[in-house]
């Protein structure tokens, strides 16, 4: 069993600030730790939203690598700080409504959990912390063409 330490500020962002320790579906919940600070990041004009999220993915790169590698396991299931930026991906630009909100989280959790082609290879063959941030990267930009196609036309 990986050995997590929540005052280890590298494992409390890559444990979604301890969502991802859920016993059941920990990126699920790391998910959902994501949407306060998507109501954090609606005040920001977009181009400092989207400064934000390449922040937190080149960020995200370092922390969860070093988390899988204190663990000992590649992409542990606990490690979700991948799963926060691909909704901020996912809702990047539209406005935060219920409606957005859960629209965007399920389709976020579609792609993130089947990873159609070409998530599934980039999945399959991206190692290290590049490696667990790039498919979760891909499900949000997948997800964001979804939320374009519902909510544009």
């Amino acid at each position: 069993m990986a050995q997590f330490n929540l005052a280890n500020p590298i494992h409390f962002l890559a444990l979604g600030f301890g969502s991802g320790l859920a016993p059941k579906a920990p990126g699920t919940f790391g998910t959902l730790a994501a949407i306060p600070l998507l109501f954090l990041a609606n005040f920001l004009s977009t181009v400092n939203y989207g400064l934000l999220i390449i922040i937190m993915a080149v960020a995200g790169i370092y922390i969860c690598g070093k988390a899988a590698q204190d663990a000992g396991v590649h992409d542990h299931g606990a490690i979700v700080w991948d799963e926060i930026v691909g909704l901020m991906i996912t809702l990047f630009m539209f406005p935060l409504t219920w409606q957005t909100i859960f629209m965007g989280f399920l389709l976020f959790r579609f792609f993130d959990i089947l990873k159609p082609w070409p998530i599934s290879y980039l999945d399959k063959n991206c190692t290290g912390g590049f490696g667990i941030m790039i498919d979760d990267i891909a499900a949000g930009i997948f997800a964001w063409l979804g939320m374009y196609f519902i909510f544009m036309y």
